[in-house]
């Protein structure tokens, strides 16, 4: 296969694989368990991280001895990327003499430009024109945007640990919604005072939460600083219109005394490479923090009302982070026996909240996946099926036994009381009430609830969730994907 290394054309590769069109056909790892993947800079790096805990560390390519700008690969570091089967690079704006040895790489090693992901907002250099402005990390957006493209190219990969992607990508997402939700309403409206910037790193982050940067002294470590240029920020310090500085740990900033001195500007150092912290799933997270921080401190904001957005931004992430099916339950079965969460472990674990009342939507919804299940032929003894009831009113026992023996004897149906059946669907997060008829007979009810399916792999971690419509056919396949 033919690795990318396109600087002008932005390939369109997650578009391709998205509807099949980029056969992995030279690097599939389904015969060996190694599978090595090599990020350059620590942010990225971070979010694979993230996707592959469970499956291994990417290696990580430039450290913190040098900025992506001047890194030129060692020997020792080459023979890494020649051997890696995925080598994510952000492109030619950040890592320009990284470029050479991408030329000189074989076809054995899949080279990913994340810069030219068709479906990032890719905002142009305010400094050098033709060239793309390469932070696109800092906008967590973007990240958001290609989260799935990079989970499903792991997946064709390294097919045996499919589930294990889905698993990640669902934490990592919910940790990136999170920093959405504190910015949105942290940066909004923000008036505390204006700012400019050394280097000019923070387009994304303007643009993404209206964060208002007056000027800047330089594009990159790599484009000097001029005359014109300090004179007119030294203005605008000495004038009072801009109250806060904002430069970046580890770029060269010679200047930086020149503009400062007889003034009582704030200064702050940003981390946007995420240099001197521990490279890792929780740098990504790490590095926001401290920006956002640094830049509220540097415009006097309200750091009180700060740290009250970060803390419920966090209160829902912790909600997020306990995950779907998280959580200690006890229930019964339809055979009168204990189900609890550590009793469904094991199997592949695919559940459905319903009842045994229900007119058409919950019988539709199990015969699909018994025949999904019937499609996989011995192979389904791998997932069991549970049945747990909404209606635990109504849904005794014996009402859940003689229901489960008229659909399949696979199936675990299961009830208990209304209040461990509420905790239950409130960890996987499934929704149900009661709707009344007209009549009055007061066991004629409806219970509107979520039709969809739950898969936990055998550890009881969530996998994924398919909503109800989904084919027998379509079911069969994405459960034979995890067990291939």
């Amino acid at each position: 296969m033919s690795s990318i290394r396109n600087y002008g054309v932005m390939p369109l590769f997650l578009l391709l694989l998205s509807v099949g069109l980029w056969p992995l056909t030279g690097n599939a790892t389904d015969a060996k368990d190694e599978f090595r993947v090599v990020v350059t800079i620590k942010p990225l790096h971070s979010i694979l991280s993230g996707l592959m805990v469970g499956v291994g560390e990417p290696e990580l390519l430039i450290d913190d001895s040098r900025l992506p700008h001047h890194f030129t690969p060692s020997a020792e570091q080459r023979q890494s990327m020649q051997q890696a089967d995925l080598l994510f690079w952000v492109g030619p704006e950040l890592e320009a003499s990284l470029a050479e040895s991408i030329e000189q790489l074989g076809s054995s090693t899949e080279v990913i430009e994340l810069l030219s992901h068709s479906g990032l907002k890719v905002l142009p250099s305010r400094h050098q024109q033709q060239q793309r402005d390469p932070h696109f990390w800092l906008d967590n957006r973007n990240l958001m945007i290609m989260l799935d493209d990079l989970t499903l190219l792991l997946q064709q990969m390294d097919t045996k640990r499919t589930h294990l992607y889905e698993r990640n990508r669902q934490t990592v997402l919910a940790r990136l919604a999170r920093i959405d939700r504190e910015y949105e309403y942290g940066y909004r409206g923000m008036k505390a005072g204006l700012g400019i910037q050394y280097h000019d790193t923070l387009q994304y982050f303007e643009q993404a939460y209206a964060l208002k940067v007056l000027d800047h002294l330089s594009g990159s470590p790599t484009q000097p600083a001029d005359a014109k240029g300090l004179l007119r920020l030294r203005e605008r310090i000495t004038s009072g219109e801009a109250v806060c500085l904002l430069s970046e740990r580890g770029f060269p900033n010679k200047h930086l005394a020149l503009l400062t001195e007889e003034s009582d500007i704030n200064h702050g150092v940003l981390n946007s490479f995420g240099i001197g912290l521990s490279p890792g799933p929780d740098l990504y997270f790490e590095l926001m923090a401290h920006n956002t921080d640094e830049i509220k401190r540097c415009l006097n904001a309200d750091m009180v009302q700060a740290k009250e957005a970060r803390r419920a931004a966090q209160q829902d992430m912790l909600v997020a982070a306990e995950g779907i099916g998280k959580g200690t339950f006890l229930l019964t079965d339809h055979l009168g026996r204990l189900v609890s969460n550590e009793s469904m472990l094991g199997k592949f674990a695919i559940v459905y909240f319903g009842y045994t009342y229900c007119p058409d939507i919950c019988p539709t919804s199990l015969q699909i996946l018994f025949q999904a299940l019937n499609e996989l032929g011995d192979k389904a003894a791998r997932f069991q099926p549970y049945f747990i009831t909404i209606d635990p009113q109504r849904d005794t026992v014996a009402v859940m036994k003689n229901y489960v023996e008229y659909f399949d004897e696979r199936l675990i149906g299961v009830t208990g009381s209304e209040a461990m059946i509420e905790r239950v669907a409130g960890q996987f997060k499934a929704r149900y009430e009661r709707v009344e008829e007209a009549s009055d007979d007061p066991d004629l009810y409806l219970m509107d609830h979520t039709a969809s399916l739950y898969l936990l792999d055998p550890s009881g971690r969530f996998i994924n969730k398919f909503a109800h419509g989904i084919s027998p056919l379509e079911l069969a396949a994405k459960l034979n994907e995890l067990i291939e």
